[in-house]
């Protein structure tokens, strides 16, 4: 009885009460949809790498180091020696270590150069390893393995020939076309930057730069493919590297051994750590997005708060049949209290529904522009916490009018 009274005298001002759901359900869209993104961004952000106890770079920034060694932003401000590699990574505490090696690119995206320990011992999210969609690793000083989204957007299939230009600009006066690369495995989507990556092996990326120096191409190298295939390609240095150690109670000790290493300034970072300075610096970005979405639902509340208190005028009638009908006036109260919650339960639903279509059809897109996939469960522990949030400022912003309408109920009643 008490609802279908409420749903009735919406009904008969739907004009202003659709205005008043579509403004609510704007705002709450809004309000979820930043907090959505703001919590997937993250969980992917920290699913990123996983398993992995430091990364290795030049003394640098630890967000800096991060960045470019695991999500490929940025560029490093030094590379290390083979030989510093070589001597940690044979350290009697390391149980693996993955070279990193950045600086070419193809067609926008990154080229990273590696070795075989990459697709045995790097692993995301929780603790799960590289797979392969089709072919295997590389294994020839010109195999490439793709990333998911670079094969899909790109077209490649295994066989393909591509050529890699220096640097993240690809000219035609930067690409390394003498030298093509073979497609010989295609990754399994991680949701990663890995997607979005060609790995080639440390080898291939030091036999494409043989007649470069500094940037620029010098010469024209006499040697062929066949030949750079079957010579012996040391790498010079390196970006960046990966170690996984065999206790976790060494992992202070080898970083200390590392930040203090005499050959070379080095930087030892734990990746949580580095993930955690990284949303600090973020932090403010993102209290002020959800700031501004709190604005805007405050907005649309006190909107529905206007209308409320001006459809008053308007149910003199509906009062006094009520209050002659011997309603109290706390029924009156509790009336346009309902009336708010059902304004709110409906914006909340539509703008569920919305997020959910707006996320449907923007999936592709998310994953081929920015590597991310947001996941389609909208609904968090803190998401939640924000709805019942949404419902009380809703049933505090109608109590003008509910408290004016008691007062009216008093009035008539006496």
């Amino acid at each position: 009885m008490f609802m279908k009274l409420a749903l009735q005298s919406l009904l008969d001002r739907k004009g202003s009460v659709v205005l008043s759901i579509m403004a609510m359900t704007i705002s709450i869209f809004v309000l979820l949809s930043v907090e959505h993104i703001r919590h997937e961004v993250k969980e992917s952000f920290s699913n990123t790498v996983s398993g992995v106890d430091l990364i290795v770079g030049t003394r640098t920034g630890s967000v800096n180091l991060l960045l470019h060694s695991v999500f490929r932003i940025g560029m490093p401000t030094n590379n290390i020696s083979w030989q510093s590699y070589e001597q940690i990574a044979s350290s009697s505490n390391v149980k693996w270590a993955i070279p990193i090696s950045l600086g070419d690119s193809h067609k926008g995206f990154r080229v990273l150069g590696t070795n075989q320990s990459y697709f045995q011992h790097f692993s995301y999210g929780k603790q799960q390893a590289l797979r392969f969609a089709q072919g295997d690793e590389f294994d020839a000083v010109f195999d490439v393995v793709l990333g998911s989204i670079v094969a899909k957007k790109l077209g490649y299939q295994l066989g393909d020939s591509l050529t890699l230009a220096h640097g993240i600009a690809d000219t035609s006066f930067s690409r390394h076309d003498n030298l093509p690369f073979k497609v010989v495995g295609i990754l399994a989507p991680t949701g990663t930057p890995v997607d979005q990556t060609l790995h080639v092996s440390l080898q291939g990326l030091e036999a494409i730069h043989l007649d470069w120096q500094q940037g620029v191409k010098i010469s024209n190298n006499s040697l062929t493919q066949t030949d750079l295939e079957q010579a012996a390609l040391q790498p010079k240095s390196i970006t960046a590297f990966m170690l996984g150690l065999k206790s976790k109670i060494a992992t202070f000790k080898v970083q200390r051994q590392i930040n203090t290493y005499a050959n070379e300034p080095l930087l030892a970072i734990l990746p949580g750590v580095a993930l955690s300075e990284l949303w600090q610096m973020m932090s403010m970005l993102e209290k002020t997005l959800l700031l501004v979405s709190a604005l805007v639902f405050v907005a649309a509340c006190l909107g529905v708060n206007a209308m409320l208190l001006s459809s008053i005028r308007e149910r003199n009638r509906e009062i006094q049949l009520l209050r002659v009908a011997g309603a109290p006036p706390r029924f009156l109260f509790l009336l346009l209290e309902l009336e708010a919650i059902v304004i709110t339960l409906t914006s909340i639903t539509l703008a569920s529904i919305l997020l959910l279509m707006s996320l449907a059809l923007s999936q592709d897109y998310l994953v081929a522009q920015f590597g991310l996939h947001i996941s389609g469960a909208i609904y968090s522990e803190r998401s939640v916490g924000i709805l019942v949030a949404i419902l009380l400022t809703s049933c505090i912003a109608a109590l003008i009018p509910s408290v004016y309408i008691y007062q009216k109920g008093i009035n008539v009643g006496g």
